[in-house]
């Protein structure tokens, strides 16, 4: 027995001795192809990898430890003189204070800079638990670090330093492919020409995207991700000649970091653990027009839109059909009294701007203002005790230019005034009055003979799409909410019904003539024939879209409360995607047998897409599906469902997938899905919309919205 213990104490110590997992690195340890630095939360490790299959190539780098699935790597030390014989390949440091990486044939493949003269001899390297590896003195002063010398990746309490005494001492570099660690095409830093105000994407020497123009204060703050007790953000601090951005995440909230890949896309990510996958929070560029200066001069990247595109600047028409070449003045410029400056909000301002510190908003106007030669200008104060103005002027062609939706300047661009329109303002008074009288009583002609065109309309529309079926409406003789009552449908009728719906909204939003959204789609308007293949029914409340229209408001909310999207409740507005949460709606109901506002003698039910979403991220998915069916349905299925029923009523309407989409991932048991978002609270408590409104207004959280049921 005392034999065998013997031996198994040899071979533990064998083993250690081939794979040490401990976080330093010595002058007398040095690593090897068999070591590995974990550190101690055992979040990184540090090692020799190769980044593909052929294992030709190794490289010293850093990578996540704690995450399963194909390793992702965040620091590579030799990434442009790989190793191709990794046995021979040592990592260690010197008695003059260096860590060097270095083959056994004695070439050195790989060194650190040290400028210490004595005590080298006591220095080690260790690797932090934030992913950095650090070489050091005992009196732990810094030597040598890799947050200095990054590759691709930024990690939280990394400085990314953007500009330092007017030099650019920091850059991104991009893989050269998904697997070839080598330096790429694409690299991201400080713009050299204005330093501290603005960092580019570049494809070798060429600018390829621009991010928003910062706005001169000292310290800012943008959150991302947060929770009841923690915070995900990027911090950026600008010491006048200096400027670092720094990105934070507190305790509790999942790994986070920014890469530059090998596509020209910088990617702001954090680790979702129900998905075993990273989410996208935020990148650029995000869409094609938001390409540097794809738009051409004096147009603009509109995102505000579900779909971008380039559009012109106030006061310019296109130059041709596809904004090539940009647009051109519809009056062109002159310098006097005749010129103008209007406003346009939320702009991501041009580039090729003049940046002139110490004036005031006044002043700021004056200098563009007085100036012929200046077509445009920015102003932004942070309100510090130092100077934190920023007047931006242009005096040539405005490039790359963009609008959002929540963020941006304030451009003001000189226009010249049109006399013929002068004039027109002063006549147009007068012969307003004159028509009132007349408008007034054509008004309730017309509004008598819209409302009969629009039913007229909307009867033909309807007519149209059902006689996509063999199937007249008059053959149906129950809707699914009836059918639901009566009889207990099973799981693969219930899907044939869920795909037929989805269908049927594809059509209406996308294959008929016009886009028409329904805006009461809920059970009892669900029709079903005899063979229970679904159509949708009753389209009094429908609104039909014009090929340019995606979104439209309304004063007058109408509609089912609980399958009403949170936009159009409480602010009116409604598109595509409002259908699409109500189809969302629709479908948690079939799978699970519930109402959106029945609890179903179910415990702590407040409505249904909470204890969906709850049973979701406690990975109690299952236990939403109805106990008729649950014994017989294909499990695969019904998790999809609930998957894309989910994705569906998600809060903000760009993160609902479309009809199309919707279908697809139907249809395609191996479509990628992406992460359904936490829905806001919805109370069973009945409001009125305005009521409703005055909450979200008052509330702290105006995410803790509460919403109606019934109709």
């Amino acid at each position: 027995m005392a034999k065998h213990y013997i031996i198994l104490i040899f071979f533990l110590l064998l083993i250690s001795s081939f794979c040490k997992s401990d976080d330093q690195l010595t002058r007398t340890k040095p690593l090897t192809d068999h070591d590995i630095l974990i550190s101690k939360d055992g979040d990184f490790a540090l090692g020799f990898f190769s980044p593909d299959s052929s294992n030709k190539s190794f490289y010293l780098g850093i990578w996540y430890h704690s995450i399963p699935g194909a390793r992702t790597v965040v620091w590579v030390a030799n990434r442009d003189d790989p190793i191709t014989t990794p046995s021979s390949a040592k990592l260690a440091i010197t008695n003059g204070s260096q860590m060097i990486l270095s083959s056994s044939e004695g070439r050195n493949i790989w060194a650190t800079t040290s400028n210490i003269a004595t005590g080298g001899a006591e220095a080690y390297a260790v690797l932090l638990n934030t992913g950095n590896f650090v070489l050091r003195l005992p009196n732990t002063t810094d030597i040598w670090q890799s947050f200095d010398h990054p590759t691709d990746t930024i990690l939280p309490t990394m400085k990314f330093w953007m500009n330092y005494k007017a030099q650019v001492i920091m850059r991104l570099v991009a893989w050269k492919g998904p697997d070839d660690p080598s330096s790429g095409d694409f690299s991201c830093s400080g713009d050299p020409s204005s330093p501290g105000l603005q960092w580019l994407i570049w494809h070798g020497t060429m600018a390829y995207a621009r991010g928003t123009t910062l706005n001169g204060v000292s310290v800012t703050s943008s959150p991302y991700l947060s929770n009841a007790s923690s915070v995900l953000y990027v911090t950026g601090v600008n010491l006048g000649d200096e400027f670092y951005f720094m990105l934070t995440v507190s305790n509790g909230l999942p790994l986070a970091r920014v890469t530059l890949d090998y596509t020209g896309v910088l990617g702001f990510t954090s680790w979702n653990n129900h998905s075993s996958s990273w989410s996208v929070i935020s990148e650029n560029p995000k869409a094609p027009c938001d390409l540097y200066a794809s738009c051409g001069p004096f147009s603009y990247c509109d995102l505000t839109g579900t779909a971008p595109k380039c559009q012109c600047l106030d006061g310019f028409e296109p130059n041709d059909f596809n904004f090539s070449r940009g647009c051109r003045r519809t009056l062109e410029l002159k310098c006097d009294k005749q010129s103008r400056f209007v406003t346009l909000p939320r702009m991501k301002v041009p580039d090729k701007f003049l940046h002139i510190k110490n004036r005031s908003f006044d002043e700021c106007t004056a200098e563009c203002t007085g100036n012929c030669s200046c077509i445009a200008y920015a102003y932004a104060n942070a309100g510090a005790a130092t100077d934190s103005s920023r007047c931006l002027v242009w005096t040539g062609d405005l490039v790359d230019t963009g609008k959002t939706v929540n963020y941006g300047d304030n451009l003001y661009l000189r226009l010249t005034v049109d006399k013929k329109s002068s004039a027109i303002k002063i006549v147009l008074p007068i012969v307003a009055c004159l028509l009132l009288l007349t408008c007034i009583a054509l008004v309730c002609f017309c509004k008598y003979r819209g409302k009969r065109r629009k039913k007229e309309i909307e009867k033909k529309m309807m007519l149209e799409y059902f006689s996509t079926s063999n199937e007249l409406e008059g053959r149906f003789w129950k809707s699914l909410q009836d059918v639901a009552r009566k009889y207990e449908l099973d799981w693969s009728t219930r899907f044939k019904v869920i795909k037929g719906i989805a269908r049927g909204l594809l059509y209406l939003h996308q294959d008929s003539r016009l886009t028409i959204i329904h805006r009461d789609l809920k059970a009892s308007n669900i029709l079903l024939d005899k063979e229970m293949i679904p159509k949708i029914s009753d389209f009094g409340m429908a609104r039909i879209f014009d090929a340019n229209q995606n979104q439209a408001n309304t004063i007058r909310v109408v509609g089912t409360y609980g399958y009403m999207s949170p936009e159009y409740v409480i602010g009116g507005a409604f598109s595509t995607k409002s259908d699409t949460y109500s189809f969302g709606v629709l479908l948690l109901e079939i799978v699970s047998g519930l109402k959106i506002s029945s609890p179903q003698l179910i415990p702590n039910f407040s409505s249904l897409i909470t204890y969906a979403w709850r049973l979701w991220d406690d990975k109690k998915a299952t236990e939403l599906v109805d106990s008729s069916v649950v014994d017989s349905c294909k499990i695969h299925e019904v998790l999809r469902c609930i998957h894309v029923g989910l994705l569906c009523v998600q809060d903000r309407p760009d993160d609902r997938p479309l009809m199309s989409s919707v279908m697809f991932a139907l249809e395609n048991e191996s479509a990628v899905l992406p992460a359904p978002k936490q829905p806001v609270y919805f109370s069973p408590f009945n409001y009125k919309v305005g009521e409703a409104r005055e909450n979200m207004e008052n509330s702290a959280n105006p995410m803790s919205i509460t919403t109606l049921e019934g109709r």
